[in-house]
């Protein structure tokens, strides 16, 4: 999996008090009310997406890259709503944005036992530990959004280690997602940084 963000060397104090303001109305609800329908069917796709791993073995590519592309949106939302890109969020599974690089790559074949170990006791050796790890940096992740906030007004920079924490928190959690939601059999680093090529 491959997740990042382009720093930008400026960001726009307008668009920073715009999503501030009104973000929840001209971000939020138009992308919340699409996403709320497509996580439907996603949800759909993903428990029959479970049955055929158990059987075959293998994810179904059709239904892989949908849920791939649901994630690359979120990612996209999620990195406007916390001030990490300027520009709007394009709505749209085959949208994208310059600054922001999602690539899940379809694995060949998946493990049925880890499939059957996620399902039965993921929340005991994924969900709690990571989501403990995750709980603090999360913490530390608002406290520097909060500062970045007032870097950008007031020189229009985004301090580039707060930047890559930020970033680093958003890839974690993607981690996570992926491996919970059988989309990988790579169990989730306990780190933000990236994977090394």
């Amino acid at each position: 999996m491959h997740f990042d963000i382009t720093h930008q060397s400026s960001y726009s104090r307008a668009e920073l008090l715009l999503r501030t303001f009104f973000g929840w109305l001209y971000i939020m609800a138009p992308h919340a009310f699409v996403l709320m329908f497509l996580a439907i069917w996603s949800s759909i796709v993903s428990f029959i997406a479970w049955w055929a791993i158990l059987f075959t073995g293998r994810y179904p590519q059709s239904f892989f890259e949908f849920n791939a592309k649901m994630l690359g949106w979120n990612m996209r939302l999620s990195a406007s709503l916390s001030n990490l890109i300027d520009g709007y969020p394009a709505i749209g599974l085959s949208a994208s944005h310059p600054a922001v690089q999602v690539n899940v790559p379809y694995p060949q074949s998946l493990s049925r036992g880890l499939l059957l170990l996620r399902t039965f006791f993921g929340f005991l050796y994924v969900g709690i530990p990571h989501l403990i790890c995750l709980y603090g940096r999360l913490i530390a992740t608002a406290f520097l959004q909060f500062l970045a906030w007032w870097a950008v007004l007031f020189t229009g920079k985004y301090p580039e280690s707060w930047f890559k924490f930020n970033v680093g928190t958003l890839r974690w959690s993607l981690r996570v997602n992926l491996y919970m939601a059988n989309m990988t059999d790579v169990y989730p680093p306990f780190s933000g940084l990236p994977t090394p090529s």
